[in-house]
């Protein structure tokens, strides 16, 4: 397993941190129980490279998907490097109709905070469900031509547009863009494609992966959305678009 060196450590974090989540990812990896008045969470898959929690409020809806080593949050550099494993790729893989623990919800969004809009500080890829307007948002926007279909254009002023938060929330800005999978890293694809060529900072940022969902079921489609402060009402949290509890 090829976690970030100890170099990053200022960055990603050291394991001698004192993080609930982190503790959390100790005690399913290495048996070491949390300090109270911390409960032992349950551990509901385990691989070398990430685990998945429940999230909280606890309900079929909302789980977690953690890295196995320790990472901050997006700020780490390691995560869009080739080193890192695809968290984004696993996290559906898992939270899909049919995964390990499939997100119980008509529409399904995965989702990361900024590291200042966070209040724990291990990486944890929300797993949740979305609204139905949300879901038809995307959808006109689609149909519409109003999303990158490259991850080269994905910073256009173009490919952005408002979603519709909770009712009375109000509209937030992001960038969207349609992929086919999520074989690529998104974190990478986010670096390379809007972060560094603007000159935006990684940790305000906030990533979501709302995957296309009709009648039919899963369209084999992917709408990513990204935003920051930077943009004219733009956020940096997910927590309008993803529904927990």
């Amino acid at each position: 397993m090829t976690c970030p060196p100890t170099s990053l450590q200022s960055l990603c974090g050291s394991p001698t941190d004192d993080d609930p989540l982190w503790h959390d990812v100790q005690y399913c990896t290495q048996g070491i129980v949390p300090p109270p008045p911390q409960l032992t969470p349950d551990c509901l898959v385990m691989t070398p490279h990430y685990i998945i929690l429940h999230g909280a409020p606890r309900n079929t809806h909302n789980y977690l998907t953690l890295p196995t080593c320790r990472i901050t949050g997006i700020e780490c550099p390691f995560i869009h490097t080739d080193a890192a494993p695809n968290y984004w790729h696993e996290a559906w893989e898992n939270a899909r109709s049919g995964g390990n623990v499939p997100v119980q919800a008509p529409y399904i969004g995965l989702g990361i905070n900024s590291q200042g809009a966070r209040r724990l500080q291990q990486l944890h890829i929300h797993m949740a469900a979305v609204r139905e307007s949300t879901q038809r948002r995307l959808q006109q926007l689609e149909a519409d031509g109003r999303m990158a279909t490259q991850p080269s254009a994905w910073a256009d002023t173009a490919n952005q547009a408002p979603v519709s938060g909770p009712a009375g929330s109000g509209d937030r800005v992001y960038r969207i863009l349609r992929l086919p999978n999520l074989r690529d890293n998104l974190f990478t694809l986010l670096y390379q494609n809007v972060v560094r060529p603007n000159s935006l900072n990684m940790a305000d940022q906030t990533l979501i992966v709302v995957p296309k969902i009709t009648s039919t079921g899963f369209a084999g489609t992917f709408y990513v959305l990204n935003s920051d402060t930077s943009i004219h009402d733009g956020t940096s949290t997910c927590d309008y678009l993803l529904v927990y509890g």
